[in-house]
């Protein structure tokens, strides 16, 4: 049986009102925790801890609250007393903590960073957010509490964060989801500056390591290259602190493919190889994807046998029983997503006329079979690159008929790798002989990428 809900008690605080009177409107409305949560765009958690008081809720997210609930701008009103108050008990209790120990006083707990230099680890995040785009926060976000001891729910906070925004990503694309990322990271990384128990000291690290990741993913798909750089670096910085192998090697994972997409293969081939230093703490799939981006970067540089031989050594490390688990967030890598990756090496190969269609095509259908909804954009990119691949062959009808259903998915998605890769498949399919449905599809096309960055 679910619990009850905590029971509040608004005349304690202005922070108390104001969770209670959440409370209210979102019962007032229907809604869940969960249902409101994603209808703001974010974690079900921090609903839960506005709502008992235990986090403040910034300006923006009180906006977004009063137009999804319908009060007529109560909470945002309400928002301005809770800062007012709460920086003024920060205030008092800032003057009681030790001012050059970094504890806490009366906690005896060391410093997150123990260990490590604080002004040298930090440089690479400091360095993100004063000058990327992505993390040049409004006004509403510069007065984001650091908090006084790290605590568990901290850490799961984080985690839950970095689960919804790859949520988003893998189902509408890193331009739609990448706005709403940079408060959690701002908070994030205010967890590395606040007194931690040792215990909890490495799960952190990871943690935010894990939402870095995320969110230069995420600028990766939007073609942010310099901010998706930057994350990238400070998440592989976080994971190497945390001891973190999995995280470790889907970062490098993702620096690989970027690498890639930037023109840049043998920048690619290095993150990939770093990436399985020490694989035997690795899991199939992880091994498979760093085998995977190997083979996507020898396939740019047109080297056949070397593109083959990776592909050969991803489909062997995906099909090995091994006794490492992957963490529950590499579940997204099952045999379509491994299908639609290897299949992208073998189209670089066929379309350059070195290698035989046939092992690309072959996996770009088990692909674009296999993903689910949750995962559109992967299945619209590996749609997108069977129909070229149809088309090039003067398999004109098939191409036709898949690039159809590539639209469908299109359509929800705001993804830049997919956008230029739709802008291929329509200057192909202008070279393409006329037969019926052409025009039809072409056009499509271009509504599609109708206000699209060119």
């Amino acid at each position: 049986m679910p619990r009850p809900p905590k029971t509040l008690q608004p005349e304690r605080s202005p922070a108390d009102w104001f969770g209670a009177e959440l409370r209210y409107w979102r019962e007032k409305r229907e809604l869940t925790q969960r249902e409101l949560a994603q209808r703001v765009w974010v974690s079900m958690s921090l609903i839960g801890r506005i709502e008992t008081a235990d986090r403040e809720c910034s300006p923006d997210l009180a906006w977004r609250l009063d137009e999804v609930l319908d009060t007529g701008g109560v909470l945002a009103r309400a928002q301005g007393l809770v800062t007012a108050t709460r920086k003024v008990e920060s205030s008092e209790t800032d003057k009681t903590a030790s001012a050059s120990t970094g504890h806490v006083a009366g906690t005896g707990e060391p410093s997150m960073l123990e260990g490590v230099e604080r002004r040298d680890f930090l440089r690479t995040a400091t360095a993100g957010l004063a000058v990327s785009p992505l993390l040049a926060l409004s006004s509403p976000f510069q007065d984001t509490l650091c908090p006084h001891q790290v605590r568990a729910v901290d850490i799961a906070q984080v985690r839950e964060a970095a689960a919804v925004f790859s949520g988003w990503d893998h189902t509408y694309g890193g331009q739609v989801a990448r706005a709403a990322v940079a408060g959690q990271l701002r908070a994030a990384a205010d967890l590395l500056h606040a007194p931690c128990p040792h215990r909890l000291r490495g799960e952190a690290f990871s943690a935010v390591a894990q939402l870095f990741m995320v969110a230069g993913f995420m600028a990766f798909d939007a073609y942010a290259h310099d901010d998706a750089r930057r994350l990238f670096a400070f998440a592989a910085e976080c994971a190497e602190e945390a001891g973190d192998w999995h995280l470790r090697a889907k970062i490098y994972s993702h620096r690989a493919r970027q690498a890639v997409w930037c023109a840049d293969p043998d920048q690619g081939i290095t993150y990939a190889e770093l990436g399985l230093v020490r694989s035997e703490r690795l899991s199939a799939a992880e091994k498979a994807m760093l085998h995977t981006a190997r083979a996507r970067a020898y396939a740019k540089t047109g080297l056949r046998t070397e593109t083959l031989r990776a592909v050969g050594e991803a489909d062997a490390a995906f099909a090995a029983p091994t006794a490492v688990e992957p963490p529950s967030w590499m579940a997204y890598y099952d045999a379509a997503q491994h299908a639609g990756d290897t299949a992208h090496a073998l189209w670089d190969l066929a379309v350059a006329g070195v290698h035989p269609p046939d092992g690309a095509l072959r996996r770009l259908e088990e692909a674009v079979g296999g993903h689910t909804d949750a995962y559109a954009r992967s299945r619209a990119i590996s749609a997108i690159k069977l129909a070229s691949l149809h088309l090039h062959g003067r398999n004109v009808e098939e191409g036709l008929a898949t690039a159809t259903r590539a639209l469908d998915d299109v359509g929800r998605v705001r993804s830049r790798r997919a956008e230029d890769d739709l802008r291929e498949l329509h200057a192909l399919l202008n070279r393409t002989p006329e037969v019926d449905g052409a025009d039809a599809v072409s056009a499509r096309i271009t509504r599609a990428l109708e206000g699209t960055c060119p």
